[in-house]
């Protein structure tokens, strides 16, 4: 696979860091473009429980183009290999521009497939499978993986920890037992990974503050909409924290103090497990230069940027 030479930018970071923001003052200053790496923003209709908040992509009057944000229907699959694909077809053609690339997101797993392709991402989605998965919660699809036969020579070791990454191993194991693993070709990237942090008190006060916007700027509307134009409750949940909880308010299963007390602390721990992920990231030698995100992050990012050259 052929390098390409230009060096990408990426800046990531927890929930409800800043990361477009610092992003796009980034690529003002790199004459760059962004690609986003967030497993839910390539969805349209998600609009504010995804926090796309596209006004933030223009800064002093100019508009940051950005890429893989809504790039498909509400009612489509999309999943990690496509996401390569469409990946590095925007790099190609931003590069081809003579602009830099930012990538900026949350999705540590997306990142990581691209920065180090992994081979298990060209195995195809199973809808059959997936359809009799979805309503199954953690512990059992957890069980399910277990009992699925062990495959020869393998080093597969999946993340279980959240019901979409469960059903994805589930569909990658089962595939493994009658069929090889498909070929990736990707290009090989040069990169700078910068991750965005603050203390938890502030990002738990950040997370607070943001879902208290959302749910003012209509976070329920648009969760009714969504069910109103056929969208299932089933995959409601399978689109993140903010739908699922939403919906079981709607469903009234709890009031909506409740539903801002639920939501805020599963929101929290998802910001942990973002943080446990770029560590494991660092594992297995993906080089993250930590930023304080309350301290000048656009200009010790550019001065990081320097020191490289």
């Amino acid at each position: 696979m052929n390098a390409i030479q230009l060096p990408i930018i990426c800046i990531i970071g927890p929930t409800a860091i800043g990361k477009t923001k610092v992003a796009v003052a980034l690529a003002k200053q790199l004459n760059a473009e962004i690609i986003s790496v967030d497993a839910r923003q390539v969805y349209q209709q998600l609009n504010i429980g995804t926090g796309k908040d596209l006004a933030s992509y223009f800064i002093d009057g100019i508009k940051i183009p950005y890429h893989l944000i809504d790039i498909i229907a509400v009612n489509e699959r999309y999943h990690i290999y496509q996401f390569q694909q469409d990946f590095f077809k925007a790099v190609s053609d931003i590069q081809s521009r003579g602009k830099r690339v930012i990538v900026c997101g949350g999705t540590g797993l997306y990142l990581e497939s691209v920065i180090t392709p992994f081979e298990y991402t060209a195995v195809p989605i199973n809808e059959s499978l997936r359809a009799g998965l979805l309503n199954l919660d953690l512990p059992n699809l957890q069980r399910i993986f277990e009992q699925i036969p062990a495959i020869p020579f393998s080093n597969f070791q999946p993340d279980l920890t959240t019901q979409k990454r469960s059903i994805r191993a589930i569909e990658i194991k089962t595939f493994l037992q009658k069929n090889t693993i498909p070929t990736n070709d990707f290009p090989k990237l040069t990169y700078q990974v910068f991750a965005l942090n603050v203390p938890v008190a502030i990002r738990n006060k950040n997370i607070d503050d943001r879902l208290q916007a959302r749910l003012a700027e209509g976070l329920l509307d648009e969760v009714k909409q969504l069910l109103a134009t056929g969208v299932l409750p089933e995959q409601l949940n399978y689109f993140g924290l903010e739908y699922k909880y939403c919906l079981a308010y709607l469903q009234g299963k709890f009031d909506l103090p409740t539903l801002q007390s639920k939501l805020s602390v599963a929101i929290h721990q998802y910001a942990k497990r973002q943080l446990t992920y770029f560590r494991k990231m660092e594992k297995v030698g993906i080089a993250i230069t930590w930023l304080d995100a309350q301290d000048q992050p656009v200009a010790n990012v550019l001065a990081a940027i320097e020191a490289k050259k």
